[in-house]
């Protein structure tokens, strides 16, 4: 952001801001560029899928995803692990029949079912799943294994915040707003043979090949949002990439679970060998003191932990941009609270 500030008013000595460009100018042109070269280099993706820098967020690809790729199929598969993959397959069921793979709101999302227990259907046309819930804090611990059928991944609380292997998927997306840049952008990493064959009727601008064609420029994009997800890419670079993210990560991950489990006053429900590495859920032993936890969270600028409308609790949600010692201060505080609560 401190780089962004000093280009504002003046890109390199372009005597323009990034917002007055051309997307067509050799000024973004170069931007656009290094952004994608630098976001294949950190996930190593494979020079048979296309990366493209869409608009809409991750939700407009739940219909998109349909539309693009059945091919020909009436079949879809879909895992339901909570709140984001229950908002893809009601936007599926619009276009095929969708098959559940596993469901888990009989245990509220705190769990997924064993892989022994799943009823993958060898006609789907892909297998859809969220691998992180955000607002339950459920993370599968492993890519499914679904054989030769297309696995389409809503990456968008988790990419680039471990390394991945892109050939285990047919299409990977990822909304912007975590761990990537401002809110806005869609990333979209597909294998290119997936593309191309789309239903009849779909909108031009919902076509992934004719975005592909075009460089993801058939329209103007979300060129600052594009800019800033590029710096974003460079300052993982020099945090040692994905490796090193995912070090940081998990350390505090393992932390902030560790003092819930340790302690009495504060519980998680999740399974933990399904537990989330982005986003923490916890709640009070008495949550009539919820809302002077948050007040005096916030007193030490430790803020939005209030958890979803549908949970309650806290929910602590450490992406990528948030420090060690964000999730260290947390825990002091958490420490200090229940030593005077508990």
């Amino acid at each position: 952001m401190k780089q962004a500030q000093q280009e504002m008013l003046d890109w390199q000595g372009s005597g323009m801001s990034v917002m007055e460009m051309s997307h067509r100018g050799p000024e973004y042109t170069s931007i656009a560029q290094k952004a994608e070269a630098d976001l294949r280099e950190l996930m190593a993706i494979p020079d048979d899928y296309a990366v493209l820098f869409l608009q809409g967020g991750a939700s407009l690809q739940f219909p998109m995803i349909p539309m693009n790729l059945l091919r020909g199929k009436t079949k879809a598969d879909y895992f339901n692990t909570g709140a984001w993959s229950g908002k893809a397959i009601k936007e599926a069921r619009g276009f095929c029949d969708v098959n559940i793979v596993s469901d888990s709101t009989a245990n509220r999302f705190t769990t997924i079912a064993d892989p022994t227990e799943w009823h993958l259907s060898p006609d789907a046309a892909y297998v859809h799943y969220t691998p992180n819930e955000t607002i339950h804090g459920l993370e599968f611990d492993a890519i499914p294994d679904v054989g030769d059928v297309p696995l389409v991944a809503d990456l968008s609380s988790t990419i680039l915040s471990r390394p991945i292997d892109v050939s285990r998927f047919g299409m990977i997306y990822a909304g912007a707003q975590k761990n990537i840049g401002p809110a806005g952008l869609c990333i979209v990493i597909i294998r290119k043979d997936l593309m191309g064959e789309v239903l009849p009727g779909t909108p031009t601008m919902l076509n992934y090949q004719v975005h592909t064609d075009n460089g993801s420029m058939f329209n103007t994009p979300a060129t600052y949002s594009w800019y800033l997800a590029g710096l974003v890419f460079e300052w993982l670079k020099q945090q040692g990439g994905l490796e090193g993210m995912a070090e940081v990560n998990q350390r505090k991950a393992d932390k902030l679970y560790q003092k819930i489990d340790n302690s009495e006053f504060y519980a998680n429900p999740v399974d933990k060998r399904y537990r989330s590495w982005m986003n923490i859920p916890f709640t009070l032993a008495d949550d009539s003191l919820d809302k002077l936890f948050l007040n005096q969270a916030a007193e030490q600028n430790l803020l939005t932990l209030k958890g979803h409308r549908d949970l309650g609790g806290m929910r602590a949600s450490i992406y990528n941009a948030m420090p060690e010692s964000g999730v260290d201060a947390l825990i002091a505080f958490m420490n200090d609270f229940e030593r005077q609560h508990g």
